[in-house]
């Protein structure tokens, strides 16, 4: 076994990968062979370290240096001053925005202090691509303990007590789902992995499937062992090409091991998972859907029950769980029930991995104690909104999610809590907006998204949703009229009351959490054809106000059409009838003299 002095990580998610992680990580390796390093420094790609905005990123231990935005031409420094001469390289270290020093270690960043790393505990932490380095963290331990030490019921009773709930949506209690598959009867089970995530601005199970892929593999043996099934099936969209690499090579690698096939351990336990690439259909995210879709159908949900722990896959019964839930179970298994459940809150046990995206400094990827409160996640890990603005709102739960105002900022992340105020916890994808967000135009965004992704089966969705847009097309567009607030909340009660799926039945989430915490913006639409954020583009009126304005003549050479006419030195006029309301002139105008 080779030892090193030096371990160089480099995140290899797909973020970092899209930034250049690739060509950085060889010229690493290049760098270091032409040092004579190479037997010294060892190079590990890595999956996502979460800090998504930086990336490339570049960790040198021991010391835990924390490089971040490194380029190629970057390398010969890290190399020479710091693996040679002992010396950071501070230009490339990161700074808080709050400290006037750089950060240089890994632990001192507080985007990370108030992390609880469960299921991303391996992530940019191991090669993801060698099963060696999963063993050296206790991978697979869970499973040789629950086919050596334990029953399928006392595995059964563990998930119980321990309080999970599914980490995709409702939050239903994963022991119970695995108990009612249990006591199915049928031939043949099965265990289904949805990696389905299809939230506008979720990446948490594809962080986990490209930075820890055997804690999804392991998690699925311990629930076939469970409920007495003997087939696995992770059903993954194909735009994830790594992730699905990944997979590739570790289930060859668990099978190769003994980890995945016949007599596991020799304990007559046998176990094998294959790979399902679906279209990226958000129905798909339903879990009879998503089995339609496995079995090679259109990906259509059918009504419910009976449910598919009973009557699932092929007509079997089958357990669904998604990535994030899959990957809580081994540490559950071996640091005990007493560790989980001392985590969270009473109803709400463990943590949540949210995907931060939208107005805020530090985009990326944070697991944190269930239970703690927006306004941490928000400013004490995310840093805060760029440019000093003013906090307005925060989508959880996608599509199917509502809208948190500045009044809960103070509100604990859990199940109930957020369903309390109109909101739920999803998949986990948590997109900040601030006074610039206009939030009729997010309902539509939203409403967007799901009309299109609506599959079509059952009227309430198909055509209920189709008429929600066309009435917030028009509010956005200047043509809304008295009457279309109250036929948007009879509208959303309907679609969910009689929808089919879950898709349906909260597509109207966000329209109704806009309505009860924004129904003036609505209100300003529709009454006074002004749009208070400035967003909705034919309810904006320029105007160069003389007061400001400096005579510079910046606006009337960006202008496309010719709008704005007048002599330098005095204040320049704007022709509304002219106007298209592209915005180029407020851009460019030094002075702020163009209102809307």
């Amino acid at each position: 076994m080779a030892f090193y002095r030096s371990h160089v990580l480099v995140c290899g998610g797909t973020g970092c990968t899209s930034s250049g992680c690739q060509k950085v990580q060889e010229a690493l390796a290049t760098s270091l062979k032409r040092e004579g390093l190479d037997k010294e420094v060892a190079v590990v790609q890595t999956g996502c370290f979460g800090f998504c905005r930086l990336g490339p990123i570049v960790i040198v231990y021991p010391e835990g240096a924390f490089y971040t935005q490194v380029k190629p031409e970057d390398v010969p420094d890290i190399v020479t001053e710091h693996l040679i001469k002992g010396k950071l390289v501070e230009r490339l270290l990161f700074k808080e925005e709050m400290h006037e020093k750089p950060v240089s270690l890994y632990g001192d960043i507080d985007f990370y202090k108030k992390q609880h790393r469960i299921a991303l505990r391996n992530c940019g932490a191991i090669n993801p691509e060698k099963i060696g380095e999963y063993f050296a963290v206790d991978g697979y331990q869970a499973l040789a303990k629950v086919l050596h030490t334990m029953t399928p019921q006392e595995v059964i009773d563990t998930i119980k007590a321990s309080g999970l709930r599914g980490r995709g949506g409702g939050g239903f209690l994963t022991g119970a789902k695995w108990e009612f598959a249990a006591r199915a009867v049928g031939d043949k089970k099965y265990v289904v992995c949805n990696a389905d995530e299809g939230d506008p601005g979720a990446f948490m199970d594809r962080s986990v499937l490209e930075g820890d892929p055997h804690t999804v593999l392991e998690a699925m043996a311990i629930a076939g062992y469970a409920i007495g099934a003997s087939q696995g099936y992770i059903y993954v969209r194909a735009e994830y090409p790594i992730a699905v690499e990944r997979l590739r090579t570790a289930i060859a690698q668990a099978r190769e091991e003994g980890m995945l096939g016949e007599n596991i351990f020799n304990k007559g336990f046998s176990f094998d998972i294959e790979l399902r690439l679906g279209s990226g259909a958000f129905v798909c995210g339903e879990e009879t859907a998503l089995l339609a879709s496995v079995e090679g159908k259109r990906g259509m949900p059918r009504p419910r029950p009976p449910f598919p722990a009973v009557k699932g896959l092929l007509g079997c019964p089958t357990i669904i769980n998604n990535v994030e839930t899959l990957a809580n179970i081994p540490p559950i298994i071996l640091k005990g029930v007493e560790w989980f459940t001392s985590i969270g809150t009473e109803r709400s046990k463990g943590t949540k991995v949210f995907a931060l995206a939208g107005k805020i400094n530090n985009t990326g990827l944070v697991e944190v104690p269930m239970g703690t409160t927006l306004r941490e996640i928000i400013y004490d890990i995310g840093g805060g909104l760029p440019g000093g603005k003013t906090f307005k709102a925060a989508q959880t739960g996608g599509p199917s999610g509502g809208c948190i105002p500045v009044q809960y900022l103070d509100i604990p992340i859990d199940y109930d809590s957020l369903a309390e105020i109109g909101s739920m916890m999803g998949s986990g994808g948590l997109i900040v907006m601030d006074e610039t967000s206009c939030m009729v135009d997010i309902a539509k965004f939203f409403l967007e998204f799901t009309q299109d992704e609506s599959c079509g089966k059952c009227t309430p969705c198909r055509e209920g949703t189709r008429q929600m847009l066309e009435i917030l097309k028009r509010i956005t567009g200047g043509q809304g009229k008295p009457g279309d607030i109250e036929l948007l909340e009879d509208l959303a009660e309907t679609i969910k009351a009689a929808s089919l799926c879950g898709l349906g039945q909260t597509a109207p989430n966000p329209v109704l959490s806009t309505l009860r915490y924004f129904r003036e913006e609505y209100e300003a639409h529709i009454n006074e054809k002004r749009c208070p954020a400035g967003v909705c583009q034919a309810l904006l009126n320029y105007r160069i106000e003389p007061e400001k304005c400096k005579g510079c003549g910046l606006c009337a050479k960006e202008c496309p059409v010719g709008a704005i006419t007048g002599e330098r030195k005095s204040p320049f006029v704007l022709d509304a009838g002219k106007c298209i309301k592209c915005g180029a002139c407020v851009a460019k105008c030094p002075f702020k003299a163009i209102s809307r």
